[in-house]
């Protein structure tokens, strides 16, 4: 016959506490009560689990074995009660974060890492989307909370919390084509001008809709446009197209030469945007959301009016 739920506590806190009365101190029940019940639990079992030969009950090799799987039994009832528990003080059955793909390389894992230590066995679900398409998911309510870009202005449907600056470089291959012929008739010296940058093609990391365009990054008159930041680095890396990019994410390959930071004539390079974590006012907040806000003001981060 198996271990029953109320068996486990009791067995390990004999195990623990080297006694039956100790045991019954632990769990507010008198020693006789104690010792009948892990009796019990040895009839039923068929095993001896404690040796009660001396003056203190020893545990039996059977009892040792089973130790670590009562142990982890114990630890996942305690997690289920929690969840349930939590559940209902409104946690969410899944915590869904949507992220625009060129912000992956900041760190927004630390914050869920500092939630997960409060709430281990809460689900976590992340969603990498062009910054339009994750607020999009964000106020569809198929994501909780979006990490993302500044917006150009403020939308009242929105609250948001910064989480640091991110800079974006346009950057392009060495071997792209209007940078080999700067170089071939500048050497050193030379630089592309806003109007030669207008005049090549451009990726843009965009939303899959077309409509829907930040005109805050668009130079080029042919511009292509991807979902993807690694597509847009493949694009960029093959000297097919120039970008912008987050600074973190290109900084290796600028360093390895694999990427140049565009010189611009008259004009210094990277536009530093700061990066926000963004929430619907229109829905209410879960209790892991809520404590998601909560640890990103903890940890010093300015929060602007909004």
């Amino acid at each position: 016959m198996p271990f029953a739920a109320d068996q486990v506590p009791l067995f390990l806190a004999v195990l623990d506490e080297g006694s039956f009365s100790a045991a019954a101190r632990k769990l507010g029940r008198v020693p006789s009560a104690v010792s009948m019940a892990v009796a019990q639990l040895e009839a039923e079992l068929d095993l001896p689990l404690f040796d009660r030969s001396g003056r203190e009950p020893r545990p039996t090799a059977a009892a040792r074995a089973l130790e670590p799987q009562a142990r982890l039994l114990a630890e996942q009832l305690q997690q289920l009660n929690w969840q349930a528990s939590a559940l209902h003080q409104g946690l969410e059955e899944r915590l869904t974060l949507a992220i625009a793909p060129e912000l992956l390389s900041t760190p927004w894992t630390e914050t869920l890492a500092a939630l997960v230590q409060e709430f281990p066995a809460l689900p976590i679900e992340v969603l990498t989307a062009p910054q339009t398409d994750a607020l999009q998911l964000l106020h569809a309510g198929r994501a909780h909370l979006a990490l993302v870009f500044e917006r150009p202005a403020i939308d009242g449907r929105e609250g948001f919390q910064e989480m640091g600056r991110e800079t974006l470089l346009a950057v392009m291959s060495p071997q792209f084509p209007p940078w080999q012929q700067a170089r071939a008739e500048h050497g050193e010296r030379a630089r592309l001008s806003v109007e030669q940058l207008a005049a090549t093609r451009q990726v843009l990391v965009a939303s899959r809709d077309p409509q829907q365009t930040d005109p805050r990054f668009v130079f080029a008159r042919q511009l292509w446009r991807t979902d993807s930041h690694q597509a847009a680095l493949s694009l960029i890396g093959a000297g097919m197209a120039w970008g912008w990019l987050p600074k973190g994410l290109v900084e290796p390959r600028i360093a390895a030469g694999q990427l140049l930071e565009i010189p611009v004539q008259n004009l210094s390079n990277g536009t530093t945007l700061f990066v926000d974590w963004v929430w619907s006012k229109e829905s209410p907040q879960g209790l892991a959301a809520r404590r998601f806000v909560q640890l990103l003001r903890e940890q010093g981060v300015p929060q602007r009016p909004s």
